[in-house]
């Protein structure tokens, strides 16, 4: 079954943020969009280069009102120090969500049971709490942030604009579609 247009599940964890550790609950994504990135684990080899990409395009989210929050198995500890040691890591200001019990990577149905692991698995939340973007791959494909805020602003659009749709390729202030009889076959 898809999570698409389903509710965030239930959950209680500890983050790592700005020097902090603060408690996250599927409450703390009501009012604002949010996007969940799972990765497998803290001290790696493409999970740095995905948070960095997301840390240097952070700001861009917080303008369109997104708070991010990258995922792990690892603990809250861990991704303290990861970030006090790598270069990359230094950089990300968003919430690091420590997951070490699985109940989250489970609940998004992106956890390797024999490894105990997650998934490369990006959930774009609405403010409502409710899944409206699910993308899940293979560990060894990276992510890149400006397609994740290219996809943020065409949700957020169609969020708005009851009716219409964003094509392929849709960039923000570009032609949509408005689905109707008229249309089909003439695309």
């Amino acid at each position: 079954m898809s999570l698409i247009n389903t509710a965030v599940k239930p959950f209680k964890a500890t983050a790592f943020k700005n020097g902090k550790f603060v408690d996250v609950d599927e409450t703390s994504l009501q009012g604002q969009w949010s996007v969940f990135v799972f990765y497998p684990a803290d001290f790696t080899f493409v999970c740095p280069t995905e948070l960095e990409d997301l840390a240097d395009h952070y700001a861009e989210f917080k303008a369109l009102d997104v708070e991010v929050y990258s995922v792990s198995t690892d603990t809250h500890f861990a991704h303290k120090a990861w970030h006090d040691t790598s270069e990359a890591i230094k950089k990300v200001e968003y919430t690091m969500i420590g997951d070490p019990t699985g109940v989250i990577t489970r609940n998004f149905d992106v956890m390797i049971e024999e490894e105990g692991l997650a998934l490369r698995g990006t959930f774009l939340i609405n403010p409502e709490g409710v899944i409206k973007l699910c993308e899940i791959h293979d560990n060894g494909i990276g992510r890149d942030a400006t397609e994740l805020l290219r996809k943020v602003k065409a949700a957020q659009y169609v969020a708005s604009h009851p009716g219409e749709v964003c094509p392929a390729k849709w960039k923000e202030g570009e032609k949509t579609l408005t689905p109707s009889l008229d249309l089909v076959g003439k695309i």
